[in-house]
């Protein structure tokens, strides 16, 4: 699977301008409530948009991706904006998340439901996952229903871990996409 999945990705980044690509924007609106230092964890953070601005707030910064291509563009976007990132190549299904703890963890749109059971939170810190729910076909023919968010699905895999608190859950459409956004945080 990391072979097909790294082919299409890195294929997907070497067709595309990414120069120009934003910090999602609910996550923008999110910023008065993450943390400004320690350590964050961008999963499946492609071309770094969220990463390096992550980094630009004062966070130490890694970025997972399976894409050779998007870690590239997300170092030199890093490197144009004056911070670094530490990149790795992690194909999610076969490899494990980097080791915790970490202060932030951020995801969006990648949907691999068991993934969250390996992320440790230091305590306090926050984790933050945005993703399209099957409303979305409502409006936009992508992505495919097998990547999306049942109702209610975000809120309750993540309210599943025991070691997190959701503190925030919200779908609706936002952007021209109907998203779920969970925000959880690690006990004390």
């Amino acid at each position: 699977m990391l072979d097909r999945d790294r082919t299409r990705w890195n294929a997907k980044y070497k067709a595309g301008s990414h120069d120009d690509d934003l910090p999602s924007a609910v996550l923008l609106k999110l910023a008065d409530q993450l943390p400004t230092r320690g350590r964050a964890l961008d999963i499946a953070g492609g071309a770094g948009s969220e990463a390096v601005w992550l980094a630009q707030r004062g966070l130490t910064v890694t970025l997972i991706d399976v894409s050779d291509v998007a870690l590239k563009l997300a170092t030199e976007r890093a490197q144009r904006n004056g911070v670094s990132l530490e990149t790795h190549r992690i194909d999610l299904e076969s490899q494990p998340v980097p080791t915790g703890p970490w202060d932030l963890v951020t995801c969006c749109s990648y949907l691999q439901r068991d993934v969250w059971n390996n992320v440790v939170l230091a305590p306090g810190g926050t984790l933050v996952w945005i993703h399209p729910t099957v409303a979305n076909l409502e409006r936009n023919a992508r992505p495919s229903a097998r990547f999306l968010l049942e109702p209610g699905e975000g809120h309750a895999i993540i309210g599943a871990i025991p070691t997190l608190t959701v503190f925030h859950h919200q779908e609706s459409w936002i952007s021209g996409r109907h998203l779920s956004v969970v925000m959880a945080s690690a006990g004390n």
